[in-house]
């Protein structure tokens, strides 16, 4: 976690929290389980429960507390799709494939939503959404997408905005057109996260935060060390995604950690409310980085953007984001921003997911590239389903090709950093 942003208030999803989990404590001593999963976000919660479910005794490790990371921290928009355009998954495994893809990243969605229902998760799931086009070429790039959408997926859950139309759902004069999905939605996701916890722990799962896992020994049974305990398992599921700290040598340079930053004002008044997002839609714009925001149940405008790989937080991080907010909805003027933090994801490089094995019995989903909220609930279903040995659905994603990043450890950053100017530069034209 990127620290300079939470010097200040907590984030607003921690001073929020609705799920309390039953007693859990960092792991000690040994133990045996069929499987160890090593995170406790979503998509290690997720392959917890799922894997109970089946019948598997589960030990879960957590570095931090419950959804410290990327799931307790981000923007909550549970999207279909991924974080890089279907096209770049079409290119790499074909047409049938990448509608196998697609309709996966569909179902993530209805998972997210069966999974809130099933285990009475008090998480604000609310449903709308809006990619929202900052500029002409972007205008035209949406039309592209809906019409190859609608053409090569037969997905016709998108209606296109502009003018009043586009109004009704975002009271701005920022973009020219959107299109509203309504498939896509917005939740609180710390509470989610904890949600999927809570019910992994009613399953049977052994929860252990602030239990790092320091080395896992290879092999057949395979062999999880933390400071305090270490924990002998069939099967090792790595759900760390952007907090891997070199745990798995082969596997970090197929991702980089990227901070975002997010801001929770003072709750609105109603009329301020239906000033902003009438229709209570999660938006994001089109821009390579892009700016995302929801409202909360009580009102708030909880907002994310800006972008810095390099552990440093980006100049004028305050400013900035406060005059875009004030850009966009000036009724919001005299209204506080009361919460500000930050969170790393991972990034690969081609922005599509990297999920796979090493060995028979080590697994792995990383690299959700900001889009992860409800495709990391489905990672942990399909590794709970390939160690059940059932790998086809599995498979179709772990056949994504993925490259390290160019330069090694030395040059990695500074590349990224260079690529993501010219990106930033783009977004200006």
């Amino acid at each position: 976690m990127h620290s300079s942003v939470s010097d200040g208030p907590a984030s607003w999803y921690r001073a929020s929290v609705a799920v309390e989990l039953e007693s859990c404590r960092p792991l000690q001593g040994e133990t045996r389980a069929d499987v160890c999963v090593i995170g406790g976000g979503v998509t290690g919660c997720s392959t917890a429960l799922h894997l109970a479910e089946r019948g598997y005794s589960v030990v879960l490790l957590e570095a931090g507390d419950i959804g410290h990371g990327a799931s307790g921290r981000s923007g909550g928009q549970i999207l279909p799709g991924l974080g890089t355009d279907i096209t770049t998954v079409q290119q790499a495994l074909g047409l049938p494939r990448a509608r196998e893809v697609w309709e996966m990243s569909r179902e993530a969605v209805r998972l997210t939503a069966e999974l809130v229902e099933r285990h009475a998760i008090p998480c604000e799931l609310a449903w709308g959404y809006l990619h929202a086009a900052v500029k002409p070429r972007h205008v035209k790039e949406l039309e592209a997408f809906r019409e190859q959408m609608s053409r090569d997926y037969d997905y016709d859950a998108l209606e296109w905005l502009e003018g009043d139309a586009l109004r009704e759902h975002v009271v701005t004069e920022a973009y020219p057109a959107a299109l509203y999905d309504r498939e896509g939605g917005h939740l609180h996701p710390l509470n989610y996260t904890l949600g999927l916890a809570r019910a992994a722990q009613r399953a049977g799962v052994s929860l252990h935060p602030r239990s790092a896992a320091l080395e896992v020994q290879r092999g057949r049974p395979a062999t999880v060390v933390t400071e305090q305990g270490r924990v002998t398992a069939d099967f090792v599921v790595l759900a760390t995604n952007a907090y891997q700290a070199g745990l798995i040598p082969e596997l970090s340079g197929r991702i980089m950690r990227a901070a975002n930053y997010m801001i929770a004002t003072a709750p609105m008044s109603e009329d301020q409310a239906a000033q902003v997002l009438p229709k209570n839609d999660a938006l994001s714009d089109a821009n390579f980085v892009l700016d995302y925001y929801r409202l909360s149940a009580d009102r708030r405008l909880i907002y994310g953007g800006e972008v810095s790989y390099d552990g440093r937080e980006p100049p004028r991080l305050k400013e900035r984001m406060d005059a875009k907010i004030a850009r966009l909805f000036p009724v919001l003027k005299g209204v506080p921003i009361e919460y500000r933090w930050g969170g790393d994801v991972a990034i690969t490089l081609n922005r599509a997911p990297d999920f796979g094995r090493l060995g028979d019995n080590l697994y792995y989903a990383q690299g959700y590239s900001g889009h992860g909220m409800a495709l990391a609930g489905l990672a942990g279903k399909l590794m709970a389903e390939a160690i059940s040995g059932q790998s086809e659905r599995f498979d179709v994603f772990s056949a994504m090709p993925h490259r390290q990043f160019p330069g090694g450890r030395a040059l990695r950053k500074p590349l990224l950093v260079l690529a993501t100017n010219f990106y930033k530069l783009r977004d200006r034209l």
